[in-house]
């Protein structure tokens, strides 16, 4: 099959979303199929904010990646791009021959995907990564009118696909709630299984990266609702309790800044390494290792693809009761608490710090879970989707 991506995020945009779609089209293409990338260009300084090359991502040569004039927007990341639709890309597209279309996000790209998608008469698949309820209530714009059109226009886009998809089922309820009636079901965002499972010295990481013997660790964006204060919080709480506790922060984001702040006022600064975006991923892998529990406090995931890293790792969890990830914590891989609950994080940390053996089985029980979620088994789920699309049949 030939396929057109079509996102609004993507290489080198910090981005859980760019990283699964490349993950999964990579394995699409070990399959035999073609890959087209209808994504926005990135200015050098959102190269120069990671340190990358300014140079085009090589992803192999059945893949293609068409860049489409953007203008900067103000994001989480520093690195939002927007682009104005036109249809006028349909001309690429056509030259490309896709048997479908598969669009990640609604904005600017989007919307060229459903314009390219109707001018050429190609059947268009959505997934949805973004609860937009939640979406919204971090929007710059906290107008209501503009909240409620917000919503509105997201069941109106999706509403266009044969098939949506949602890393997890709450996202595609809130959906139905506001008017959506097309197929849909969740599908996970693959996991890199082969790079977190490979085994490292936990106590040569730990003396390498200078972290004492109990090492929380956070991956992924800082932007406020990630809610990393409450980490930096917590761990200033427990100082007299869990006195070698330290902290691994990888990411960036607009919040660095203020959490910097709050480490320093609440005296536990020393304790934390921030340790930025990692471009190495065999690096980046061994920060997992080094460390003993991870969190996920965001009160906006879908899904959490670096918890699924974490626990491809070998490493418990403790994720909020919120959005997608109560659909992949449970008894067996880690600990849920309610979104915001400071004591409750206290405990439930000073708990695993104290239990050593609960913390090795949920970490075991993480493990196998998600094996279920390879990127080889997530690129056949989309293989077989397409093709039910393609033959009227889903």
């Amino acid at each position: 099959m030939r396929i057109a991506f079509y996102s609004d995020n993507f290489y080198p945009e910090l981005s859980g979303i760019s990283d699964s779609i490349i993950t999964t089209s990579k394995k699409l293409a070990e399959m035999g199929h073609f890959i087209n990338f209808f994504v926005p260009s990135y200015s050098r300084k959102n190269y120069n904010l990671l340190k990358l090359p300014y140079e085009e991502i090589n992803l192999g040569e059945r893949i293609k990646i068409t860049r489409l004039a953007s203008i900067s927007y103000p994001t989480g990341t520093k690195q939002g791009r927007l682009v104005i639709p036109t249809g006028l890309r349909s001309i690429a597209l056509k030259k490309f021959k896709p048997d479908l279309i598969h669009s990640h996000l609604i904005a600017g790209v989007g919307l060229e995907a459903l314009f390219d998608s109707k001018i050429l008469k190609i059947p268009m698949i959505g997934t949805n990564h973004t609860p937009i309820s939640e979406f919204v209530r971090y929007a710059p714009i906290k107008w209501k009118w503009i909240q409620n059109l917000t919503q509105r226009y997201d069941v109106w886009y999706y509403n266009h696909c044969k098939f949506v998809s949602s890393p997890s089922s709450p996202v595609l309820e809130e959906m139905k709630s506001l008017g959506f009636n097309k197929p849909s079901h969740s599908v996970s965002n693959p996991v890199d299984i082969e790079l977190f499972h490979k085994k490292h010295d936990k106590k040569m990481l730990k003396e390498k990266y200078g972290l004492s013997d109990f090492t929380l660790i956070y991956c992924g964006r800082l932007a406020p609702e990630k809610h990393v204060d409450l980490i930096i919080k917590a761990a200033a709480g427990l100082k007299d309790e869990i006195p070698d506790i330290s902290i691994i922060i990888s990411g960036a984001g607009n919040e660095e800044k203020n959490l910097k702040e709050l480490a320093t006022k609440l005296g536990i600064f020393e304790k934390i390494k921030f340790f930025g975006y990692m471009k190495d991923k065999e690096e980046f892998a061994k920060q997992y290792s080094a460390a003993d529990l991870f969190l996920m406090l965001s009160t906006a995931e879908t899904q959490s693809i670096v918890m699924m890293q974490a626990m491809a790792t070998g490493l418990p969890v403790i994720g909020v009761n919120a959005w997608g990830l109560p659909d992949y914590i449970y008894k067996e891989n880690g600990i849920l608490i309610e979104p915001n609950d400071l004591n409750a994080l206290k405990e439930k940390i000073l708990f695993l710090y104290k239990n050593k053996k609960v913390r090795e089985q949920l970490g075991e029980g993480g493990k196998k879970f998600v094996q279920g979620f390879t990127p080889l088994k997530i690129a056949k789920a989309w293989e077989d989707i397409y093709l039910a699309v393609l033959k009227n049949t889903i």
